[in-house]
Protein backbone atom coordinates (compact mmCIF):
# COMPACT_ATOMS: atom_id res chain seq x y z
CA UNK A 1 0.00 0.00 0.00
CA UNK A 2 1.37 3.23 -0.63
CA UNK A 3 1.77 5.90 2.63
CA UNK A 4 1.66 9.30 2.35
CA UNK A 5 2.16 11.15 5.58
CA UNK A 6 1.78 15.33 4.99
CA UNK A 7 0.03 17.25 2.26
CA UNK A 8 0.09 16.13 -1.06
CA UNK A 9 0.99 18.94 -3.27
CA UNK A 10 0.62 17.11 -6.47
CA UNK A 11 2.46 14.35 -5.69
CA UNK A 12 -0.25 11.94 -5.78
CA UNK A 13 -1.61 12.99 -9.11
CA UNK A 14 -0.85 10.49 -10.91
CA UNK A 15 -3.19 7.64 -9.09
CA UNK A 16 -5.47 5.94 -11.70
CA UNK A 17 -8.96 6.96 -10.88
CA UNK A 18 -9.00 6.85 -7.73
CA UNK A 19 -12.27 5.97 -5.57
CA UNK A 20 -11.55 7.67 -2.24
CA UNK A 21 -13.19 7.48 1.53
CA UNK A 22 -12.20 10.10 4.44
CA UNK A 23 -12.31 10.31 8.13
CA UNK A 24 -10.13 9.93 11.02
CA UNK A 25 -10.89 5.85 10.91
CA UNK A 26 -9.89 5.35 14.29
CA UNK A 27 -10.02 1.66 14.64
CA UNK A 28 -10.72 0.71 11.79
CA UNK A 29 -14.34 -0.86 13.03
CA UNK A 30 -16.88 -2.92 10.91
CA UNK A 31 -18.23 0.35 9.90
CA UNK A 32 -15.21 1.24 8.29
CA UNK A 33 -14.78 -2.16 6.70
CA UNK A 34 -17.65 -1.78 5.00
CA UNK A 35 -17.18 1.34 3.16
CA UNK A 36 -13.45 0.42 2.55
CA UNK A 37 -15.20 -2.71 0.91
CA UNK A 38 -17.16 -0.44 -1.53
CA UNK A 39 -14.61 1.72 -2.02
CA UNK A 40 -12.02 -1.21 -3.48
CA UNK A 41 -14.81 -2.90 -5.49
CA UNK A 42 -15.82 0.53 -7.35
CA UNK A 43 -12.12 1.26 -7.29
CA UNK A 44 -11.32 -2.65 -9.11
CA UNK A 45 -14.80 -1.75 -11.52
CA UNK A 46 -12.57 0.93 -12.54
CA UNK A 47 -9.29 -0.27 -12.98
CA UNK A 48 -8.32 2.45 -10.29
CA UNK A 49 -6.65 2.89 -6.82
CA UNK A 50 -8.59 2.30 -3.48
CA UNK A 51 -7.64 5.80 -1.56
CA UNK A 52 -8.91 6.40 2.47
CA UNK A 53 -7.37 9.78 3.69
CA UNK A 54 -7.53 9.98 7.06
CA UNK A 55 -6.35 12.83 9.75
CA UNK A 56 -3.68 12.91 12.92
CA UNK A 57 -4.08 14.45 15.42
CA UNK A 58 -7.65 13.41 15.91
CA UNK A 59 -9.79 16.34 15.15
CA UNK A 60 -11.34 17.09 18.38
CA UNK A 61 -8.10 17.18 20.22
CA UNK A 62 -7.40 20.35 17.70
CA UNK A 63 -10.54 21.89 18.07
CA UNK A 64 -11.12 21.20 21.74
CA UNK A 65 -7.51 21.43 22.55
CA UNK A 66 -7.47 18.58 24.71
CA UNK A 67 -6.35 15.00 24.03
CA UNK A 68 -8.40 12.26 22.07
CA UNK A 69 -7.59 8.77 23.93
CA UNK A 70 -7.43 6.95 20.31
CA UNK A 71 -8.13 2.97 20.00
CA UNK A 72 -5.06 2.75 17.79
CA UNK A 73 -2.28 4.82 17.10
CA UNK A 74 -1.49 5.91 13.20
CA UNK A 75 1.03 3.48 12.31
CA UNK A 76 -1.20 0.26 13.47
CA UNK A 77 -4.39 2.74 11.68
CA UNK A 78 -2.61 2.59 8.27
CA UNK A 79 -1.86 -1.34 8.88
CA UNK A 80 -5.38 -1.63 9.44
CA UNK A 81 -6.31 0.21 6.17
CA UNK A 82 -4.05 -2.30 4.31
CA UNK A 83 -5.53 -4.94 5.26
CA UNK A 84 -9.15 -3.62 4.12
CA UNK A 85 -7.90 -3.11 0.80
CA UNK A 86 -6.56 0.30 0.86
CA UNK A 87 -4.24 0.88 -2.33
CA UNK A 88 -2.99 4.15 -1.19
CA UNK A 89 -3.56 5.62 2.43
CA UNK A 90 -2.99 9.76 2.63
CA UNK A 91 -2.22 10.68 6.64
CA UNK A 92 -3.49 14.58 6.80
CA UNK A 93 -2.18 17.14 8.98
CA UNK A 94 -5.34 18.45 11.18
CA UNK A 95 -5.31 21.88 11.64
CA UNK A 96 -7.54 24.87 12.67
CA UNK A 97 -7.08 25.89 9.25
CA UNK A 98 -8.35 22.85 7.51
CA UNK A 99 -11.11 22.90 9.77
CA UNK A 100 -11.76 26.04 8.24
CA UNK A 101 -12.44 25.13 5.02
CA UNK A 102 -16.01 24.77 4.17
CA UNK A 103 -17.40 21.28 2.75
CA UNK A 104 -16.70 22.44 -1.18
CA UNK A 105 -13.29 24.00 -0.51
CA UNK A 106 -12.18 20.57 1.35
CA UNK A 107 -13.55 18.74 -1.51
CA UNK A 108 -12.47 20.98 -4.12
CA UNK A 109 -8.97 21.13 -2.81
CA UNK A 110 -8.18 17.33 -1.94
CA UNK A 111 -10.40 15.10 -4.49
CA UNK A 112 -10.45 17.18 -7.53
CA UNK A 113 -7.24 19.52 -7.76
CA UNK A 114 -4.98 16.82 -5.41
CA UNK A 115 -6.55 13.40 -6.36
CA UNK A 116 -8.51 14.10 -9.18
CA UNK A 117 -10.84 11.41 -7.45
CA UNK A 118 -13.15 9.23 -9.44
CA UNK A 119 -15.42 8.90 -7.01
CA UNK A 120 -16.27 9.48 -3.53
CA UNK A 121 -18.01 7.44 -0.50
CA UNK A 122 -18.95 8.43 2.49
CA UNK A 123 -19.76 6.78 5.79
CA UNK A 124 -23.47 6.79 6.40
CA UNK A 125 -23.69 9.27 8.59
CA UNK A 126 -20.41 11.31 7.78
CA UNK A 127 -20.60 14.61 8.94
CA UNK A 128 -17.47 17.07 7.31
CA UNK A 129 -16.19 20.61 6.70
CA UNK A 130 -16.36 23.86 8.46
CA UNK A 131 -18.57 23.54 11.89
CA UNK A 132 -19.73 19.51 10.44
CA UNK A 133 -21.81 21.32 7.67
CA UNK A 134 -21.16 18.63 4.64
CA UNK A 135 -23.06 15.69 4.74
CA UNK A 136 -24.05 13.03 2.22
CA UNK A 137 -26.69 15.51 0.64
CA UNK A 138 -24.54 18.23 0.49
CA UNK A 139 -21.57 16.30 -1.24
CA UNK A 140 -23.97 14.82 -3.94
CA UNK A 141 -24.62 18.04 -5.24
CA UNK A 142 -20.87 18.73 -4.79
CA UNK A 143 -20.49 16.16 -6.99
CA UNK A 144 -22.91 16.69 -9.89
CA UNK A 145 -20.92 20.46 -9.80
CA UNK A 146 -17.53 18.80 -10.58
CA UNK A 147 -18.82 15.40 -11.86
CA UNK A 148 -17.29 13.19 -9.35
CA UNK A 149 -19.83 10.47 -8.41
CA UNK A 150 -20.63 10.35 -4.76
CA UNK A 151 -21.68 7.43 -2.77
CA UNK A 152 -23.66 6.63 0.68
CA UNK A 153 -21.71 3.77 2.78
CA UNK A 154 -23.80 1.33 3.97
CA UNK A 155 -25.22 1.32 7.87
CA UNK A 156 -23.62 -1.14 10.26
CA UNK A 157 -25.57 -1.67 13.16
CA UNK A 158 -24.86 -4.45 16.32
CA UNK A 159 -27.11 -5.02 19.33
CA UNK A 160 -29.09 -2.03 18.15
CA UNK A 161 -25.89 0.21 18.65
CA UNK A 162 -24.61 1.96 15.42
CA UNK A 163 -21.33 1.33 15.41
CA UNK A 164 -18.69 4.15 15.51
CA UNK A 165 -15.30 4.85 16.72
CA UNK A 166 -17.19 6.86 19.62
CA UNK A 167 -19.15 3.25 20.33
CA UNK A 168 -16.23 0.83 20.30
CA UNK A 169 -14.38 3.95 22.38
CA UNK A 170 -17.18 3.40 25.48
CA UNK A 171 -16.94 -0.06 25.10
CA UNK A 172 -13.00 -0.35 25.43
CA UNK A 173 -13.26 2.39 28.35
CA UNK A 174 -16.36 0.81 29.90
CA UNK A 175 -14.04 -2.72 29.81
CA UNK A 176 -16.99 -4.41 27.56
CA UNK A 177 -14.67 -6.71 25.71
CA UNK A 178 -17.31 -8.28 23.73
CA UNK A 179 -19.12 -5.35 22.26
CA UNK A 180 -16.00 -3.78 21.44
CA UNK A 181 -14.81 -6.55 19.44
CA UNK A 182 -18.64 -6.91 18.21
CA UNK A 183 -17.67 -3.54 16.30
CA UNK A 184 -14.09 -3.55 15.86
CA UNK A 185 -14.44 -7.22 14.31
CA UNK A 186 -11.69 -8.51 16.14
CA UNK A 187 -10.77 -8.39 20.18
CA UNK A 188 -9.73 -5.26 21.27
CA UNK A 189 -5.90 -4.60 21.67
CA UNK A 190 -2.66 -2.94 23.02
CA UNK A 191 0.18 -1.87 21.48
CA UNK A 192 3.15 -0.46 22.19
CA UNK A 193 7.16 -0.53 22.68
CA UNK A 194 8.50 -2.77 25.11
CA UNK A 195 10.82 -0.49 27.43
CA UNK A 196 12.58 -1.43 31.11
CA UNK A 197 10.95 -1.55 34.18
CA UNK A 198 11.68 -2.32 37.64
CA UNK A 199 12.21 -5.72 36.71
CA UNK A 200 9.94 -6.58 39.78
CA UNK A 201 8.35 -9.58 37.63
CA UNK A 202 11.25 -11.13 36.78
CA UNK A 203 12.11 -11.00 40.63
CA UNK A 204 8.82 -13.05 41.17
CA UNK A 205 9.28 -15.26 38.46
CA UNK A 206 7.04 -14.26 36.22
CA UNK A 207 9.26 -12.13 33.99
CA UNK A 208 6.85 -8.81 32.27
CA UNK A 209 7.13 -6.59 29.22
CA UNK A 210 6.04 -3.36 30.16
CA UNK A 211 4.69 -1.32 27.43
CA UNK A 212 4.79 2.08 26.31
CA UNK A 213 1.49 2.18 24.46
CA UNK A 214 1.29 4.24 21.01
CA UNK A 215 -2.58 5.30 21.83
CA UNK A 216 -4.61 6.56 24.85
CA UNK A 217 -7.18 4.30 25.32
CA UNK A 218 -7.11 1.32 27.55
CA UNK A 219 -9.60 -0.93 29.41
CA UNK A 220 -10.26 -0.44 33.06
CA UNK A 221 -7.30 -1.50 35.45
CA UNK A 222 -7.34 -5.20 36.30
CA UNK A 223 -5.73 -8.59 34.93
CA UNK A 224 -6.50 -10.12 31.58
CA UNK A 225 -5.88 -12.94 29.27
CA UNK A 226 -4.52 -12.11 25.88
CA UNK A 227 -2.74 -13.53 22.80
CA UNK A 228 0.13 -11.95 21.04
CA UNK A 229 1.90 -12.41 17.80
CA UNK A 230 6.16 -13.54 17.93
CA UNK A 231 8.06 -14.36 15.67
CA UNK A 232 4.97 -15.66 13.81
CA UNK A 233 4.15 -17.78 16.77
CA UNK A 234 1.17 -17.10 18.46
CA UNK A 235 1.53 -16.85 22.30
CA UNK A 236 -0.75 -16.74 25.29
CA UNK A 237 -0.59 -13.46 27.50
CA UNK A 238 -0.97 -12.30 31.17
CA UNK A 239 -1.49 -8.64 30.78
CA UNK A 240 -2.24 -6.02 33.99
CA UNK A 241 -2.95 -2.63 33.97
CA UNK A 242 -2.86 -1.04 36.52
CA UNK A 243 -0.49 0.96 39.66
CA UNK A 244 1.12 -2.55 41.41
CA UNK A 245 -0.70 -1.62 44.92
CA UNK A 246 1.35 -4.31 46.13
CA UNK A 247 4.73 -2.57 46.02
CA UNK A 248 4.06 0.71 44.50
CA UNK A 249 1.29 2.31 46.78
CA UNK A 250 -0.98 3.66 43.50
CA UNK A 251 1.24 5.55 42.01
CA UNK A 252 2.07 5.59 38.10
CA UNK A 253 -0.51 3.13 35.74
CA UNK A 254 1.68 0.51 33.88
CA UNK A 255 0.54 -1.96 31.42
CA UNK A 256 2.95 -5.28 32.07
CA UNK A 257 2.33 -8.16 29.88
CA UNK A 258 3.51 -11.69 31.03
CA UNK A 259 3.88 -14.20 27.83
CA UNK A 260 4.48 -17.96 29.75
CA UNK A 261 6.72 -19.79 27.97
CA UNK A 262 8.58 -17.26 26.17
CA UNK A 263 11.72 -16.67 26.52
CA UNK A 264 14.27 -13.41 24.95
CA UNK A 265 14.70 -10.26 24.78
CA UNK A 266 11.87 -8.39 23.80
CA UNK A 267 13.15 -4.55 24.88
CA UNK A 268 12.48 -1.86 22.03
CA UNK A 269 10.00 -4.09 20.42
CA UNK A 270 6.23 -3.60 19.23
CA UNK A 271 4.21 -5.68 20.85
CA UNK A 272 0.80 -6.02 20.15
CA UNK A 273 -1.67 -7.44 22.37
CA UNK A 274 -5.03 -9.28 21.55
CA UNK A 275 -7.12 -8.77 24.77
CA UNK A 276 -9.59 -11.83 25.28
CA UNK A 277 -11.39 -12.25 28.36
CA UNK A 278 -11.15 -10.08 31.78
CA UNK A 279 -10.08 -12.05 34.63
CA UNK A 280 -9.91 -10.19 37.83
CA UNK A 281 -9.83 -6.46 39.16
CA UNK A 282 -6.33 -5.60 40.23
CA UNK A 283 -5.78 -5.91 43.99
CA UNK A 284 -3.41 -5.16 46.80
CA UNK A 285 -1.76 -8.51 48.51
CA UNK A 286 -0.47 -8.97 51.74
CA UNK A 287 2.45 -10.31 50.97
CA UNK A 288 4.33 -11.15 48.03
CA UNK A 289 3.87 -14.95 48.37
CA UNK A 290 -0.01 -14.56 48.23
CA UNK A 291 1.18 -11.91 44.98
CA UNK A 292 2.63 -15.18 43.68
CA UNK A 293 0.13 -17.65 43.80
CA UNK A 294 -2.37 -15.18 42.25
CA UNK A 295 -0.43 -14.38 39.40
CA UNK A 296 0.01 -18.87 38.95
CA UNK A 297 -4.21 -18.96 38.81
CA UNK A 298 -3.89 -15.83 36.25
CA UNK A 299 -1.81 -18.08 34.16
CA UNK A 300 -3.89 -20.90 34.60
CA UNK A 301 -6.79 -19.19 33.39
CA UNK A 302 -4.83 -17.24 30.45
CA UNK A 303 -3.49 -20.64 28.99
CA UNK A 304 -7.59 -21.95 29.70
CA UNK A 305 -8.45 -19.13 27.02
CA UNK A 306 -5.55 -19.89 24.85
CA UNK A 307 -5.85 -23.05 24.44
CA UNK A 308 -10.21 -22.13 23.53
CA UNK A 309 -10.46 -21.26 19.66
CA UNK A 310 -9.19 -17.78 18.38
CA UNK A 311 -12.92 -17.13 18.00
CA UNK A 312 -14.70 -18.75 20.64
CA UNK A 313 -17.17 -17.05 22.60
CA UNK A 314 -16.17 -15.93 25.56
Amino acid sequence: MLRHVGLPAGRLAALKAPVVSFGVFDGVHIGHQAVLAEVVAWARSLGGAAVAMTFDPHPQAVLRGAPVPTIASVDRRLELLEAAGADAAIVLPFTLDLARLSPDEFLDRFLVRELHAAGLILGFDQRFGHLAAGNFEAARSWGKRTGVEVRRGPEVVRGGVRVSSSAARMAIAGGRLDDAEAMLGRPAELRGTVVRGEGRGRQLGFPTANLRLDHGLVPPRGVYAGRSVLDGRTCPAVLNIGVRPTFSGGREEVVEVHLPGWSGDLYGRTLLVHLRARLRDEGKFESVDDLKRQIALDIEGAMADFRKPADAGR
